[in-house]
């Protein structure tokens, strides 16, 4: 460990960790690392040093030859450097994966506007081309037979993938409460078919909780890393303000990595909507009994002044869906 670099700050603090409802029986047995680091900034050596130790002590195994599919949060060409995944984290993660002999694709697929797009918006088409990568968008729309009725279009592009190393920005967010690695697997949606997803669904949050967590379900084997070191907070997912958390996050499951962060800013399942519907299915990351922390804890890390954003309805309306596609139709067009 590096201490001029890595720190792990707080030990000793009074605050803990709110408890969750005791878990069935039979899931006290799971036991998923959550591999947390104090990281203050996106410096390069100390982004390489974070992520290959909390790819280590969260047991993420690449083998030569394997098909990854990176997932950044591309959300919006607007606020674009503050509302995605930070270029330095997908970058430093993009190395780590061609050190390890992988075969990588970096694409999402925003709801308004293509991925490439946003890409360039948020400095991470720029961080990637030393690399020899671009950011493409997620197509081919297959539809996912969604448990509460219906269909969505999920992308054969990330169905395929052997693994998806899944890199969400910590924020807030004003219909779900917070986006983390649950939410952030959304964007395997292909394109508007999310804000139409919005307009059907919108008026019962329960039904899309549940088809957030039917996507989630549907996915290949996937690994998390969220970037927390600089998250948003006061409103979100776009248009909020940074603030300092200092975390870098891995695990092997999306939903104990969010149920960790959740605790770690003090929230209660009652309050967010995607831990309510991992508790409802007995998922055993909703747990905090079922996790452990092989570096820093949560408690480890100081919210203090990390704000909620206000409440907003899900359903978006038909003119901002129509909107929407007239202002992506216009920037593929001037792609060509």
């Amino acid at each position: 460990m590096h201490s001029n670099i890595l720190a792990f700050p707080g030990f000793g603090c009074n605050r803990f960790l709110l408890s969750t409802p005791d878990p069935p029986p039979i899931l006290r047995t799971m036991n998923f690392p959550v591999a947390m680091l104090h990281v203050p900034e996106y410096a390069h050596a100390t982004l390489e040093t974070a992520v290959d130790h909390v790819f280590a002590a969260s047991a993420l195994h690449v083998t030569p030859g394997q098909r990854v599919l990176v997932k950044p949060n591309l959300v919006n060409g607007r606020n674009a450097r503050h509302s995605t995944s930070n270029p330095a984290v997908v970058k430093t993660v993009c190395g780590w994966l061609l050190d390890h002999g992988a075969h990588i694709t970096v694409a999402d697929s925003p709801a308004i506007g293509p991925a490439s797009y946003v890409a360039r918006n948020s400095g991470l088409a720029q961080a990637l081309a030393p690399l020899g990568l671009s950011v493409v968008g997620l197509k081919k729309a297959v539809p996912l037979p969604l448990t509460q009725g219906g269909h969505i279009g999920i992308s054969q592009n990330a169905l395929e993938a052997d693994r998806i190393l899944n890199i969400p920005k910590l924020k807030v967010h004003g219909q779900m409460v917070m986006s983390c690695a649950v939410k952030n697997l959304f964007g395997c949606v292909v394109g508007f078919r999310k804000a139409l997803a919005h307009n059907r669904l919108g008026h019962d949050r329960a039904l899309f909780q549940a088809m957030l967590m039917d996507v989630s379900t549907a996915l290949p084997q996937c690994h998390h890393l969220v970037d927390g070191i600089h998250a948003m907070h006061k409103n979100g997912p776009i248009d909020g303000e940074l603030f300092p958390l200092n975390l870098l996050a891995a695990c092997p499951d999306d939903i104990a990595v969010d149920t960790a962060i959740y605790s770690l800013l003090g929230l209660t399942p009652d309050q967010v909507p995607l831990w309510t519907e991992a508790i409802s299915r007995n998922k055993p990351g909703a747990h905090l009994e079922a996790l452990h922390f092989p570096l820093a804890h949560p408690s480890d890390f100081d919210p203090t002044g990390f704000t909620m954003a206000p409440d907003r309805e899900l359903s978006f309306a038909p003119s901002r869906i129509i909107s929407g596609r007239i202002r992506s139709l216009l920037k593929y067009l001037k792609k060509q």
